[in-house]
């Protein structure tokens, strides 16, 4: 088992254990910390969700500085098991775990979010594949967190107002274009 520290917020410092799976990269706590610096430490109010959840560690840290709705979508069964095992050890009531595919999440999605995150499986254009259907899961007010293999200026209306690079990874703050 892998552990994931949460590192700001009510949950500060807490552990959680994952299954130390291949292909699972958890954020590193320096990215989440710029992260949750870009996007304010204090998310009272505001509703996330989290395409490519994996060890949950960018929706809990939204959680754990009191975002109302966090929503985690894992299409691994043992994935998205731990993620309630830690939602419940955490006491997350605002944290809700779908056992679902990222893409037929967001064909379905009805709801805009404030914030959606995006760390997807690299080499896959998940990016590309999702930008239909952006508009839809994102208020025209809101901000996207993606993580990529390479640089993005834009996605369909949405382009990076802030930017980062720690070792091959990317990541990136998107707002949408006026």
């Amino acid at each position: 088992m892998a552990r994931l520290r949460l590192i700001g917020g009510a949950w500060r410092s807490r552990l959680l254990t994952m299954p130390d799976l291949p292909g699972l990269r958890p954020t590193p706590d320096r990215v989440r910390e710029t992260l949750f610096n870009w996007l304010g430490q204090d998310l009272t109010g505001l509703s996330c969700l989290d395409l490519f959840a994996g060890t949950g560690a960018l929706g809990f840290e939204a959680a754990s500085r009191a975002a109302a709705r966090v929503t985690l979508v894992e299409r691994d069964r043992r994935l998205a098991r731990r993620l309630e095992e830690n939602r419940r050890l955490l006491g997350g009531d605002t944290v809700r775990i779908l056992l679902a595919d990222a893409l037929e999440c967001a064909r379905a999605w009805s709801e805009p979010v404030d914030v959606l995150f995006l760390d997807p499986p690299y080499r896959e254009r998940w990016p590309e594949r999702l930008e239909p259907w952006l508009d839809r899961l994102v208020r025209p007010e809101g901000a996207i967190y993606l993580e990529a293999e390479h640089e993005i200026e834009t996605l369909g209306a949405w382009h990076t107002v802030k930017r980062g690079r720690a070792g091959q990874v990317h990541y990136h703050l998107l707002e949408r274009s006026p």
